[in-house]
């Protein structure tokens, strides 16, 4: 919410409340600071109970805070004071932040456990299946030398076909990083698979990579 002066809300001041939200409705941005400044600390040490993390609670937080300025109007006098009502708002937010990373790990746990047992088989002809299950085998043993995060990535890219924006997205990495791993885990794939025998499977994976990743690996 940007920097505002340490104010101490008062242990109950519901007019006080009541106050700030008027002047936020009338448009006034300051009040905004002010909401902040009066309810930061419960409204935190709220949504860190509920996530266990700052940067995920500091996240709701700056949400809860903009939705109250997006629409002021949300409060209901008849169901409570602005601090209840307000902490409730961060409760739901916060719950909803867990479910998302929930899902976002429950989604990159499949991929990673499911589709790294076998290698896309569509598009091949039948009398190049054994070739395919070296090229398989012979992939899975060398992303087994990689680090965690570069074989996490590299999986997600080649057996999910995902791209690297989605990969980012999944592990809740920044893309720069992605990219970064990808590319060193590349370069360790090329030194184990490079000899005569694992030539054929780094052509193959680094095509299906640089396909689904959308971008060319250097």
């Amino acid at each position: 919410m940007g920097a505002v002066t340490s104010r101490v809300r008062p242990a109950d001041d519901p007019a006080g409340d009541a106050d700030v939200l008027r002047r936020i409705r009338a448009g006034d941005r300051s009040a905004v600071d002010d909401l902040y400044a009066r309810f930061r600390r419960p409204a935190f040490a709220l949504a860190r109970r509920i996530l266990a993390d700052d940067a995920l609670a500091e996240d709701v937080l700056q949400e809860v805070f903009l939705s109250v300025w997006r629409d002021p109007a949300a409060f209901d006098r008849g169901k409570g004071s602005v601090a209840s009502w307000l902490l409730a708002v961060v409760h739901h937010k916060a719950v909803d932040a867990v479910r998302r990373e929930e899902s976002q790990r429950r989604r990159q746990a499949r991929a990673e456990d499911e589709l790294v047992l076998d290698a896309p088989m569509a598009a091949r002809d039948v009398e190049d299946d054994a070739s395919s299950r070296m090229v398989g085998e012979q992939v899975r043993a060398a992303l087994g030398l990689l680090s965690q995060p570069q074989r996490e990535a590299l999986t997600l890219a080649y057996y999910g076909g995902y791209t690297q924006r989605e990969v980012a997205a999944l592990t809740g990495t920044p893309l720069g990083t992605v990219k970064t791993r990808m590319l060193a885990g590349m370069r360790r794939l090329r030194k184990e698979l490079g000899g005569p025998a694992g030539a054929g499977a780094l052509g193959e994976f680094a095509a299906a990579t640089e396909t689904a990743a959308g971008e060319t690996q250097p």
